[in-house]
């Protein structure tokens, strides 16, 4: 009796100190506290020097055009049978912009189980709900064709976004780069212009905040929308890319690149360059075919970050330690090999990832990479050790079957 009293007196208060308790889910509380929770966990890890990166700095309250979204964990979270409509917690049932069907059809089949769903909000203003779900190990489609090139290198650029060859020197691919933030310049230039001139949410002169127009407001929309195309080609563009090298290439070989820190100096003086880094997401590449070839059964081998491809000749093996990025062609002052730089490095790649794979030393086991300033030495690459859960959210997947594999699939709302 005494329990039941407690716990008729805990709903009596709720409803007294917080009346608006009712009316939300309690995931939306669970979302902070869970963000915060992981902040505090990777500060912990970054002072005692457990985590790797950049220092990770204490935990600060979101901003009001921080990105508002909640995860639900528990409740009715469940694809309908009408291929359009997904029911959440609280929510109730929603139409769906895109078809559900792919990840209906695994329920039905009994080959996926959703562990979670995430609803967001992106820049353009849209509503997107993504799911966490546990799917039996993915096979490589009949209909995809196999690449007579087992062993590729794929060299990441900016004016190419992908070069494709193999070990003896032909150019399987050449992708380029869509540039799409850099297409959208003119447009955005314009409606920042515009928006600038309008009647926003904060008076320089007076230093307040004030009311926005709806002139603003709608001015600001656009801006979103147009970034969120940008994203959107990209997105486009490095899935169709690493989807084909995962299905039709056993071997791809990568650099292991540190986009941040090519970005984190030369101020004014490399900010064209920095955007145009940006633009690529070649750190996207490698993350995607990580998971991607787990998926279809193929290796993936990323070659250390000091690995000197671009500087090494693909003809003799001789090093160029004055290559700079405005060298577009190599030219060997040894053999008078002419080559492509991008092609260059995509054949050493490939023979790197060949002798891996073969368990031959590679050429880059030993000696110094000139012109960094320091002397590093090479590293053995890892194979095959990308792909793993791509979601931020952790359950416990015990009793979970082993061939499963945690993806995620987003649907806009």
């Amino acid at each position: 009796m005494v329990a039941g009293g407690v716990a008729e007196g805990v709903e009596t208060r709720k409803d007294v100190v917080a009346p608006w308790w009712r009316e939300n889910s309690k995931e939306a509380y669970n979302t902070g506290l869970d963000a915060l929770a992981r902040g505090l966990d990777a500060w912990g890890k970054s002072r005692k020097g457990e985590r790797a990166g950049k220092a990770v700095g204490f935990p600060r309250f979101k901003t009001a055009r921080a990105r508002r979204s909640v995860r639900f964990t528990t409740g009715a979270i469940r694809v309908e049978a009408t291929r359009h409509h997904v029911t959440l917690p609280r929510v109730g049932k929603l139409k769906t912009h895109e078809s559900t069907r792919k990840l209906a059809r695994r329920i039905e089949a009994s080959t996926a189980r959703i562990l979670s769903a995430t609803v967001a909000e992106d820049s353009a203003g849209r509503w997107h709900v993504s799911f966490q779900t546990i799917v039996a190990a993915k096979t490589r489609p009949a209909h995809a064709g196999r690449s007579p090139h087992p062993v590729v290198g794929v060299d990441v650029g900016v004016k190419d976004l992908l070069v494709v060859a193999t070990p003896d020197g032909v150019e399987v691919a050449l992708v380029p780069a869509p540039k799409p933030y850099a297409k959208v310049q003119t447009r955005l230039r314009a409606l920042q212009r515009k928006a600038a001139r309008q009647h926003g949410p904060y008076d320089p002169a007076t230093r307040i905040k004030q009311r926005p127009s709806k002139r603003w407001v709608k001015t600001q929309a656009r801006i979103g929308r147009t970034h969120a195309r940008a994203a959107a080609v990209r997105r486009d563009a490095l899935h169709k890319a690493t989807t084909i090298l995962a299905q039709q290439h056993q071997v791809n070989t990568v650099e292991t690149l540190n986009t941040s820190g090519m970005r984190s100096a030369g101020g004014a003086y490399k900010k064209g360059l920095n955007r145009a880094l940006a633009d690529a997401a070649l750190a996207e590449i490698r993350r995607m075919l990580g998971y991607k070839t787990r998926w279809y059964g193929t290796t993936l081998v990323e070659a250390d970050r000091w690995y000197p491809s671009s500087k090494t000749c693909s003809g003799c093996g001789r090093r160029k330690p004055n290559l700079t990025l405005a060298d577009r062609t190599y030219i060997c002052e040894h053999c008078g090999l002419t080559i492509g730089r991008d092609l260059n490095a995509a054949i050493n790649l490939a023979r790197y990832g060949r002798d891996l794979t073969r368990g031959e030393p590679c050429p880059a086991d030993s000696g110094s990479v000139a012109g960094r300033g320091a002397t590093h030495k090479t590293r053995p690459a890892q194979a095959a050790t990308a792909g793993g859960s791509e979601t931020s959210t952790r359950h416990n997947t015990t009793g979970v079957d082993p061939t499963g594999t945690a993806v995620s699939q987003g649907t806009a709302a």
